[in-house]
């Protein structure tokens, strides 16, 4: 439909579509299917687009031009904060998320465009995770970053977030999908994830410059998670819960699910473990998602696997070289007892812990974990609980 770069004329002109009241993104699908471009859209006769299917009202909206003036705002909006459109004929829109039911006719971005043409895994799960969620949720987007798939996920509390900050540690790749605008943080805690994000990852969403994040917004954001990706991994979340739905997305666009089994007592893990009784796949380590990806995914991993060694033998030989030459940290007796009283998957209070160690008074508790923060071995979560790093 359109090259990559479009002129502002022809931005206008997309945005204008993407604003007309009460046009939705199917029908918007078929104008452009119909039409071709928007600017041919907006110039059809009133019977032309009442003949395409569109009601009066619409019709007559699209006729008088009356979203231009909001299209010229996002366009100051979108300058100001850096951001661009990917409209669905860009060679750069992710093929995937085109051959779905309802794909968005725009994403507006911010960041690194090419991330939208990478092999993505959808990363959901609960707003509040235990302990054993956000580890896992970590540990796996990490290592699935590591393996060279790009982590796909909501920038949520709770799980969202520790897949983006799991997959950021590790280096890798990160793909926040919004449901408000790109130039909207939500929640608000996550200013400098966000920030990130923007930096080393990509900010999607198909909602205009200033969307607020209504509660509505996040079912029609979590399709184009899912559409984007490969498949969708749930770590946690209840049998009816969001991630639940994201799961079902991914189902109806035939996209492969993951899930990691929980606790059958918990009600977070009613969501995963249900999914696996219904043919979801068990996830215990990143190699069980890596192995069900079909083979031209596996062969894209493993060349660019190849490429990142070859590129990186100078530098890596020299950091194992330091590696070598540096002693392993030696921890204080504190440390280790601490250590060694804490667990991956259930925070422990302070109090508690102190109860748990013998012959160490609070201050040494508190230096120990410090020292055990320090070295990446133990998180403190909220009201001073702490677990050890899986």
């Amino acid at each position: 439909m359109v090259s990559s770069v479009l002129s502002r004329e022809e931005e206008l002109y997309w945005l204008a579509l993407k604003l007309i009241p009460g046009l939705g993104t199917r029908t918007s699908g078929k104008l452009l299917d119909r039409f071709r471009t928007p600017q041919a859209i907006f110039r059809a006769a009133r019977t032309e687009l009442e003949g395409a299917g569109l009601s009066g009202t619409v019709a007559q909206s699209i006729a008088s031009g009356c979203s231009f003036e909001d299209a010229a705002a996002q366009q100051q909006k979108m300058l100001d904060a850096g951001a661009e459109v990917v409209t669905i004929g860009d060679p750069r829109y992710p093929q995937p998320l085109r051959e779905i039911f309802d794909p968005p006719v725009l994403l507006l971005v911010r960041g690194r465009v090419e991330l939208l043409q990478s092999l993505m895994l959808g990363v959901v799960g609960t707003r509040r995770p235990t302990p054993y969620g956000l580890a896992v949720a970590e540990r796996l987007s990490g290592d699935l970053a590591h393996a060279g798939l790009t982590i796909a996920s909501g920038m949520a509390r709770g799980v969202d977030t520790a897949a983006h900050r799991g997959t950021l540690a590790a280096g890798g790749d990160t793909v926040a999908v919004l449901g408000c605008g790109v130039d909207i943080v939500y929640p608000a805690e996550n200013r400098k994830l966000a920030a990130e994000i923007a930096a080393r990852g990509l900010i999607v969403s198909e909602f205009p410059m200033g969307t607020t994040a209504f509660p509505q917004n996040f079912p029609i954001r979590n399709r184009i998670i899912s559409g984007m990706s490969l498949g969708v991994l749930v770590v946690e979340g209840a049998q009816y819960s969001g991630s639940a739905i994201t799961a079902k997305l991914a189902m109806d666009q035939g996209r492969e699910v993951f899930a990691v089994p929980g606790n059958i007592t918990s009600k977070l893990s009613w969501g995963p473990n249900l999914l696996i009784k219904q043919g979801a796949r068990l996830v215990q380590d990143w190699n069980d998602v890596i192995v069900e990806l079909p083979p031209e995914s596996r062969r894209h991993l493993i060349d660019r696997s190849r490429k990142r060694l070859l590129g990186d033998t100078a530098s890596s030989e020299g950091e194992q070289a330091s590696l070598l030459s540096e002693p392993a940290p030696e921890l204080s007796i504190a440390a280790r007892q601490a250590l060694g009283a804490l667990q991956v998957d259930i925070a422990i209070h302070l109090d508690d812990l102190l109860e748990k160690v013998e012959d160490i008074s609070p201050s040494e508790l508190i230096a120990a974990l410090f020292e055990l923060e320090m070295l990446g071995l133990v998180k403190q979560m909220p009201g001073k609980n702490f677990v050890k790093v899986w």
